[in-house]
């Protein structure tokens, strides 16, 4: 995106100019005297439910303030406006881009105000861009010599040993070290850990593994020891068959969250200078978890249960890193053809049946009901697992049907609250893990997204360039989606 913001922006302030940004963010984003804060408390409000909550936008076309989500698109769908101000944190949004735009010229006026605002409040900025000091400068002008990332750059990219029946972490770990924001994350260093834990701490692994990869050198990776650590915390992974790259994908993620929360809690701890009587205690549940993990991964599943009888709702919600979706036939014998097929069924009603009766809370008697999923949040990662090993006392067998997926699709229609659900929920893919051959005697391999338009296989040590084409006629285990659009609370 340029300096100057989007097209729609350009064509914005070519008509109206910056003046009515400037009054707005003024009066109603930084708030930048006390006549500005007591119209912001008497006046901005959501026009369609008067709510007063986070996240208010104010159309700069017209006066209209509105909720985040449905409120505020309606009404700029509806008045063919584009333009609007997010108050919380004064960021401009096109809703013909769907997208928060940049505008250097904005950014001059709100610095001022937000200055204005300090010095009005007697408070010091909360926060301010880095702008390098002349000294900075000359350090970066002595030393030129930078890293110019192009089209055909190879670096990120590390084919990975095969250390006996491997394959299945290979692959797990190549999806991670392409998911975007763990490597923003690790590669800006953000983990810390004590030199007591780190030898035993499956973070540190990962983040010398990112390290690893990005260090510009070619030659395949071992991963003995990040085996080593998964075998030490998950016990039943311990051994030297194959395992299922599935189960690989979500034991290490719950020890990377374990991690995590015993990390920070050993380095508040040290910060701490705290009585020796003084106990913390933490929780491994995701939905009281901000780790990086549960940041990406974590998104949350509802379920709603419905009497029968007198047409009573039972909710609960629970937090997932993944959806297993069912290959075989559904009642009817129809079969799923596409992911979006998988989904629609993963979200459609089902009839309990008789012999599954539950008892309504409010009929206080046990009721035929029916079962629904749907999802309440969305994680910024949302991984599919296609069920294609089906184990039985009698058999043991793999579903090799042919499901499409897509490289872009949005996942609104299986939202819990599709009208006024908040947000942007187009999704992108970015890895596939496949599995070939059979469910006694198979290989895992795994297609990631490199650059934008640039995919590779990874088939253990042996990297090689992909096409589109072979990423979606592939047979498809694990799918991995980034969101397009990252949202702040």
């Amino acid at each position: 995106m340029s300096e100057n913001g989007c097209k729609h922006f350009q064509a914005y302030v070519k008509e109206n100019s910056l003046d009515t940004y400037r009054i707005i963010d003024a009066y109603f984003s930084a708030c930048i005297n006390r006549d500005a804060r007591e119209k912001k408390a008497l006046t901005c409000c959501c026009f369609e439910c008067g709510s007063y909550g986070i996240q208010l936008y104010a159309c700069l076309h017209c006066i209209y303030f509105g909720c985040r989500g449905s409120h505020i698109t309606t009404h700029l769908r509806a008045k063919k406006h584009s333009i609007a101000l997010e108050l919380s944190h004064g960021t401009l949004y096109c809703n013909s881009c769907r997208d928060f735009i940049y505008d250097g010229r904005s950014r001059d006026i709100a610095a001022v105000n937000r200055k204005l605002e300090a010095k009005d409040l007697q408070k010091s900025l909360a926060w301010t861009p880095w702008i390098p000091t002349p000294k900075e400068t000359n350090l970066m002008l002595a030393n030129p010599k930078r890293r110019n990332v192009k089209a055909n750059e190879t670096l990120g990219l590390r084919g990975l040993i095969n250390l006996g029946s491997t394959c299945f972490m290979n692959c797990i770990v190549q999806a991670l070290i392409h998911t975007p924001l763990l490597s923003d994350y690790f590669l800006s260093d953000r983990h810390e850990c004590s030199a007591k834990s780190s030898m035993k701490c499956l973070v540190c692994e990962v983040s010398r593994l990112f390290q690893e990869f990005y260090s510009g050198s070619r030659t395949p990776l071992s991963l003995h020891r990040l085996l080593h650590l998964i075998w030490n915390h998950a016990k039943h992974l311990a051994g030297y068959e194959q395992q299922d790259a599935h189960e690989f994908f979500i034991a290490t993620l719950d020890v990377l969250h374990r991690h995590c929360i015993k990390a920070k809690a050993e380095t508040e701890s040290a910060n701490k200078s705290s009585s020796s009587q003084t106990t913390t205690t933490h929780s491994n549940c995701p939905t009281q978890c901000n780790c990086i993990i549960d940041q990406i991964f974590t998104g949350m599943l509802q379920s709603d249960v419905v009497c029968q009888s007198c047409k009573g709702v039972s909710t609960t919600i629970d937090p997932f890193w993944d959806i297993s979706l069912d290959l075989g036939e559904a009642h009817g014998g129809a079969t799923p053809k596409s992911l979006i097929d998988c989904l629609e069924r993963y979200t459609r009603a089902e009839h309990l049946g008789s012999s599954a009766k539950i008892k309504c809370s409010t009929c206080k008697s046990y009721q035929e009901s029916t079962k629904q999923f749907s999802l309440r949040t969305l994680p910024s990662v949302a991984s599919f697992h296609l069920k294609r090993f089906e184990h039985s006392s009698l058999i043991d067998k793999k579903i090799s049907t042919f499901i499409s997926f897509p490289v872009e699709f949005d996942m609104t229609p299986f939202m819990s609250e599709k009208n006024n659900a908040y947000g942007d929920f187009r999704y992108s893919l970015y890895a596939v893990v496949n599995h070939v051959g059979t469910i006694d005697a198979g290989h895992y391999t795994a297609y990631v997204r490199h650059h934008k338009d640039t995919w590779v296989k990874c088939d253990d040590h042996i990297i090689t360039t992909a096409t589109l084409k072979q990423v979606l006629d592939s047979e498809g285990y694990l799918l991995f989606y980034h969101k397009n659009i990252l949202e702040y609370e």
